[in-house]
């Protein structure tokens, strides 16, 4: 039989801008600089799960190990190895009966100094650090443009060091150097893309001057060491264990004439990060507990203490069980994860105009139409997906449409193309209904990725939606 009349029979979508109310252009922007900050700042994921603690704090959450009890309204955060955080807003319904769930990564491609980094180059007598690159980068994006380096040293003596060079504008930036143009031919011409600088070619030049000594026989890298045993107490056997990440300098941007884009490293998939946190902070009184969740690994397959396939979700909810009733049975947890919706909040490609045929553009995301809900993932015959059921995508879509949040479907990419995965399918092994959602960006895995300031506010709004959905 027919269903019932409604407004349109077709799917008509396009730029947020085009039907924007003056009110919701003022917020646009007031959340874009929020995130343009987040991002210029929060550059690891250490760095990340720190600024979100302080966003949370400011929004009244505690830490569990604060909370006595379990109380409608509540909220809450719990932390992992400083690398992941859940947020929680205690739902007035019993946490068995499911959470509204949205997680997301702040884990980015970039380059990580292997375990011996520090070598002086014999011949030209310069300074430099060998690393190895993190998740799907293409290498010759990350030569001649300047560097920064974050992360924490363990010393031998036990003390944690934290180091950031290259943000603010009077420190030294770092480089990766290219060969040039005149003398490339032979040794760079013939060679395939992927392959135009190669992993071991990735080295970053750290230092040129020699230490004032003759005893050392390498007396650049011992300059180096001299600088890094003064400021950070550091020796080289340090590097072991250290986490040092070397990631592109310098702050997000506004790009375009009109400022309606915003272009920075780290935004897949700190976009999502951003916003999810941002919105569990604004949220009021749900009926379903709303967990917001940032883990960590993504970008090399979710393994790992850090990453979605830990125990860590399930240690969230078990203590979140044990407010209530610390000899809780373990049926209830399951209960509690069965019953989960949840959203992998992760980006999409946006259709590049200079690369458009490698879309199938009737189910292609755009810049600035709105967070992307992406009903499955994976690669060619969708192996390694997600695919979420046509009941949950009904969910979602009524939930945006009550909620009036611009939104759009797309794929990444032609069948055939390529593709790409997402912890989702890590969330439907618990038996939960999930899908991917957020926003499409240009350049993705790049130092510098695009986004639409519109979409910033979307995906914020979308979650506000999904946190307070009541299925």
């Amino acid at each position: 039989m027919p269903g019932k009349k409604q407004k349109s029979l077709t799917m008509e979508k396009g730029p947020i801008w085009d039907s924007a109310t003056k009110a919701q252009k003022v917020d646009i922007e007031r959340i874009s600089r929020e995130y343009i900050d987040f991002i210029s700042k929060a550059k690891t994921e250490r760095m990340v799960t720190a600024d979100i603690v302080k966003m949370l704090e400011k929004g009244g959450f505690k830490h569990i190990d604060k909370v006595k009890s379990y109380r409608a309204g509540s909220r809450i955060y719990v932390l992992n190895r400083n690398k992941n955080v859940a947020a929680v807003v205690l739902g007035k319904d019993p946490l068995e009966k499911g959470a509204n769930l949205v997680a997301a990564h702040s884990d980015s491609p970039r380059l990580d100094l292997k375990q011996n980094p520090l070598y002086e180059d014999g011949e030209t007598k310069l300074a430099l650090f060998k690393t190895h690159y993190y998740g799907g980068i293409k290498k010759y994006q990350w030569v001649n443009i300047p560097l920064a380096i974050h992360g924490t040293v363990i010393r031998a003596d036990g003390e944690s060091v934290d180091i950031h060079i290259g943000e603010d504008l009077d420190d030294p930036v770092f480089t990766i150097a290219d060969l040039l143009p005149h003398l490339y031919k032979k040794k760079q011409a013939d060679r395939k893309l992927p392959h135009g600088i190669t992993g071991e070619e990735l080295n970053v030049l750290v230092a040129s001057l020699p230490f004032q000594d003759k005893k050392p026989k390498k007396k650049v890298k011992y300059w180096v060491l001299e600088y890094l045993n003064k400021k950070y107490g550091m020796i080289e056997e340090d590097f072991v264990s250290a986490e040092l990440e070397v990631v592109p300098a310098g702050p997000a941007r506004e790009i375009g004439f009109d400022r309606s884009m915003i272009g920075g490293y780290g935004q897949d998939d700190r976009i999502c990060v951003f916003t999810l946190a941002r919105s569990i902070r604004d949220i009021k009184s749900p009926r379903r507990t709303s967990i917001a969740l940032i883990i960590d690994k993504e970008e090399i397959g979710s393994d790992g203490a850090t990453s979605i396939k830990s125990r860590f979700l399930e240690e969230v909810y078990s203590r979140l069980l044990e407010l209530k009733d610390s000899s809780y049975p373990d049926r209830l947890l399951r209960m509690a994860l069965s019953n989960t919706k949840a959203i992998s909040s992760d980006v999409n490609g946006a259709v590049n105009p200079s690369f458009k045929d490698v879309h199938e553009l009737t189910n292609a995301a755009r810049l600035g139409w709105g967070i992307c809900i992406t009903k499955y993932t994976g690669s060619g015959g969708k192996f390694g997906a997600n695919d979420a059921s046509a009941e949950f995508m009904g969910l979602i879509r009524g939930t945006f449409n009550k909620a009036k949040v611009p939104w759009q479907t797309g794929e990444l990419g032609k069948v055939d193309e390529g593709g790409g995965g997402t912890i989702a399918k890590f969330l439907a092994e618990l038996n939960m209904d999930v899908v991917d959602a957020g926003p499409a960006l240009i350049s993705m895995h790049s130092p510098m990725e695009i986004s639409a300031k519109s979409d910033v506010w979307s995906a914020y709004k979308a979650y506000c939606a999904f946190f307070m959905m009541s299925p």
